[in-house]
């Protein structure tokens, strides 16, 4: 049993606090102590860049991985989506939580809706986003749009759009439910996984812990959504083996239905070059990772 408090490290925004003291509670119910530590990444620091010009990868997550390795924290939560696919030596993801909603919310300010275009969206509307994987599919479908970046955490996103430097900003949905922000004044369309693919484990937490914490491990494993943890490793092992992060436009969204596995994906070379579209479905999840690969490719 763990029986002195741990420290629970995370970010400092609204959204990673929200996140940490969530699975702050879910480890009191089990009977595990904990105290938050904040600490700020290299993606907080730097506001003024798109996560497509930031170099290296895990700008949100280097930081508190070392906070862990130093034993300054016992235990981090991120996005999941966040980390980076191979995990640093020493550390382990011990656990992931159970699914959010992993679609896209396309918020419109009402005076550049036009509900005869797709998606609501007036034509020739600039859309805040600063993911390659946004940009490409929104490209995708609205040729006509004008992209410009976008930094800052969710609240700050969204007031940047009622300041009118946006016509629509793109999102991911579980940040504004978990937030529970007041959108009313906006136009919210819910852009479905089978259309805007989201981004491999888009809506899960991960929780990371030095992987000779054993006693934690097993803790933690109260935790483990076992079923997310499949799917998220189809769509990881994805990412992982195309050498991708941040700056691929990549959507990799899994399901299980019964016995069979499904995999929506869409990619691209570039953000602003075609992308590809395709689903796919087998019974053996590590025989999908193949036939996706494959199909990527041809």
């Amino acid at each position: 049993m763990i029986e002195s408090e741990i420290i629970l490290g995370t970010r400092g925004s609204d959204l990673a606090l929200w996140q940490a003291n969530f699975v702050k509670s879910q480890l009191q119910a089990i009977g595990i102590s904990c105290r938050l530590h904040i600490i700020k990444t290299q993606g907080d620091n730097i506001q003024h860049l798109s996560l497509d010009k930031l170099e290296g990868k895990g700008f949100f997550t280097k930081e508190i991985e070392e906070a862990l390795l130093n034993r300054q924290i016992d235990l981090a939560v991120h996005s999941h989506k966040d980390l980076e696919t191979e995990q640093p030596q020493g550390l382990i993801i011990a656990a992931v939580s159970s699914r959010a909603d992993a679609s896209e919310y396309l918020l419109i300010r009402k005076e550049s809706v036009d509900k005869e275009e797709l998606f609501s969206l007036k034509k020739n509307s600039i859309v805040g986003t600063s993911s390659a994987r946004r940009k490409a599919q929104m490209l995708h479908y609205r040729p006509d749009v004008d992209l410009a970046d976008i930094r800052g955490n969710v609240p700050t996103r969204i007031q940047k759009l009622r300041e009118q430097k946006y016509d629509a900003i793109l999102l991911a949905k579980a940040g504004v439910d978990r937030l529970q922000l007041d959108i009313s004044d906006l136009d919210a369309q819910i852009l479905s996984v089978y259309d805007f693919v989201p981004a491999p484990a888009q809506g899960v937490l991960a929780m990371q812990c030095r992987s000779e914490d054993q006693d934690l491990i097993r803790q933690l494993s109260k935790l483990n959504d076992e079923h997310v943890q499949q799917l998220v490793r189809i769509e990881r092992t994805v990412l992982n083996r195309l050498h991708g992060g941040c700056h691929m436009p990549l959507g990799v969204f899994a399901e299980k239905s019964g016995d069979i596995y499904t995999a929506q994906v869409a990619i691209a070379d570039e953000w602003n070059t075609p992308i590809r579209k395709f689903a796919l479905q087998h019974h053996d999840s590590s025989a999908l990772i193949e036939m996706i690969l494959e199909e990527i490719n041809k």
